[in-house]
């Protein structure tokens, strides 16, 4: 295994236990086996090792690809429905003590504005995945894309959350019936 994975394995680990707030570089540092400068060497800073997590480690939106114009909207979306679940479930352990510190939660916003990264990114993609659906004609004009991805990744989010709540880090995942009913909810408005 390469230094690189060994560095995400051990960070991934760390991150979903103490949350991006209480984990040290040190500390994931000494997991991987390596030193600190070593980790910056491949990381650079400890948000582009937590970019590098949530996107390489946890299941999520990077690994779903729907195109604009191809299959069945509704399908499409509730592809992107099951994996933001997922996402949300997994990385809710790791950034939820951030809410509770104004000082962590301010430098962390600037760090993933500067990293061209945060929370904003998936509502965002789903809005341009309508739009251009729109764009093709298959999605009535007069829909508004943004609400309508910020209706179904604000569900999502929620579900996640409740999920987290209830049952801890360890919840079942949600099932994929559940993205299907909220996807079919949000599109047959969108639908001409």
């Amino acid at each position: 295994m390469s230094t690189r994975e060994r560095i995400l394995d051990a960070a991934a680990e760390i991150l979903r236990t103490r949350g991006v707030a209480q984990a040290t570089t040190k500390e994931i540092a000494q997991a991987s086996a390596v030193s600190e400068p070593t980790l910056y060497k491949y990381f650079g800073d400890k948000e582009r090792l937590l970019l590098a997590v949530l996107e390489e480690r946890l299941p999520g939106l990077s690994r779903v690809s729907v195109r604009p114009g191809e299959g069945d909207i509704e399908n499409n979306l509730a592809e992107l429905a099951y994996a933001s679940l997922e996402f949300y479930q997994r990385s809710i352990p790791m950034l939820g003590a951030l809410l509770s510190d104004p000082q962590r939660m301010r430098a962390h916003r600037e760090a993933m504005s500067q990293h061209g990264a945060g929370p904003d990114r998936p509502r965002k993609a789903f809005a341009a995945y309508l739009r251009a659906e729109q764009d093709a004609g298959r999605v009535d004009p007069a829909a508004e894309p943004e609400a309508a991805a910020a209706l179904l990744l604000g569900a999502c989010f929620q579900e996640a959350f409740l999920r987290y709540y209830q049952h801890g880090p360890d919840a079942p995942a949600a099932p994929r019936a559940f993205a299907e009913s909220l996807a079919r909810s949000v599109v047959r408005p969108l639908l001409r």
